[in-house]
């Protein structure tokens, strides 16, 4: 409600503000049973400190707040009421959700109890829903209107829609001379994901480009949410964050679907063509892995200097380093995993691809529509 935006700026008593919230709801708001939920809330000013005070004097009521800034208000606020604010970061939906979403929630289930030779019987029924994914995405709009049998062109027009109102939000909340940096960024990620080595490069942000140009607009850019960095790992070794290399980094964007929307892909290829999983040169479905990881992991990748080996991810799971490969295709072939696996001898290794699962030794193959198997 726009006309609530003031709320919090004559003052932070909690009664008055509640008073308001009955009045512009018509709900009683019982404290203990009623849940308030203030959305895009980086837009009201002090509402932010407000949750202080909600903290303090009436601590039995239960609020949410959400913004798809809060990242970027965050560190603009110096009142916020830090140690009193549980965080509870969203992801667009995994390929899990979406099956549960539009309404194959026994398919979900079957991939989460791992039962292989069931699984396999049903291979050619979950690729379907998995080339769906690629393009709908995990938005939640764009799968709502997908599971309400929306036409493709339906579904790009809010996919689009999306996308614009995250170029309104550059010019409307980042600082002026930043804006043009952060689009470059923004849009040079189909690019930078569709070469074989998806390393992040400056000069395909722009000709000449160096890191200190561009690095304020890329922590803009992964503070609100929109990109994730991969950073490279100089040694896999428990634990990888004192082995990240701060200069290599892969940038992925918020969602396959939408990356599809910024590639300009046909729905009609996505939803139709046999070989959509090894075009574009598997960014799509490194995009796609990288989703489904990212809500359980704090993701790597691993390189060897001065050679073309690398693995598309390493995690840490169980107390153990766990290297992935990622192949779009049925092609189980994965000469730079064997070399991670024989230099580094990992307790278990993962390659993602189209085929079925199956397990040699170390090394474990498993489908990339069941990849929530072993996400967590």
């Amino acid at each position: 409600m726009k006309n609530l935006r003031g709320l919090f700026t004559v003052d932070f008593n909690v009664e008055r503000v509640m008073r308001a919230i009955r009045l512009a709801t018509g709900c009683p708001c019982v404290a203990g049973e009623t849940l308030i939920f203030l959305d895009e809330i980086q837009d009201a000013e002090g509402g932010l400190t407000m949750l202080k005070y909600f903290f303090e004097n009436m601590p039995e009521q239960h609020i949410i707040v959400a913004g798809s800034l809060l990242g970027i208000e965050l560190h603009r606020k110096e009142s916020f009421p830090v140690g009193k604010v549980d965080f509870l970061r969203m992801y667009p939906m995994t390929f899990i959700e979406f099956l549960r979403a539009v309404g194959e929630t026994a398919m979900a289930d079957l991939i989460i109890s791992a039962d292989w030779q069931t699984i396999a019987l049903f291979s050619q029924q979950l690729t379907e829903r998995l080339r769906q994914y690629y393009f709908v995405g995990g938005m939640p709009e764009a799968v709502q209107a997908y599971a309400n049998e929306a036409l493709p062109v339906e579904i790009r027009h809010i996919q689009n829609s999306i996308l614009q109102s995250y170029d309104n939000d550059f010019s409307k909340h980042a600082p002026n001379e930043l804006v043009p940096r952060i689009r470059l960024v923004w849009d040079s990620i189909p690019s930078q994901l569709s070469r074989e080595n998806r390393k992040f490069i400056y000069g395909l942000v722009k000709e000449g480009a160096r890191a200190r140009e561009f690095e304020a607009a890329l922590m803009w850019l992964c503070d609100c949410g929109l990109t994730y960095k991969v950073k490279a790992v100089k040694t896999p070794k428990y634990p990888l964050k004192s082995y990240e290399d701060q200069s290599a980094f892969k940038l992925f964007t918020i969602d396959v679907g939408l990356l599809c929307a910024q590639m300009d892909v046909e729905p009609s290829l996505l939803l139709q063509k046999n070989d959509i999983f090894t075009e574009f040169k598997g960014a799509l479905t490194e995009q796609y892995v990288m989703q489904q990881l990212l809500p359980y992991h704090t993701l790597y990748y691993w390189s060897k200097p001065n050679s073309q080996a690398k693995v598309d991810f390493v995690i840490q799971q169980d107390g153990n380093v766990v290297p992935i490969e990622v192949k779009a295709e049925d092609n189980l072939r994965a000469k730079s995993l064997r070399l991670f696996i024989d230099t580094f001898a990992p307790a278990r290794a993962y390659r993602l691809s189209m085929s079925d699962y199956r397990k040699e030794s170390q090394l474990t193959n498993i489908p990339l529509y069941a990849i929530a198997a072993c996400a967590n």
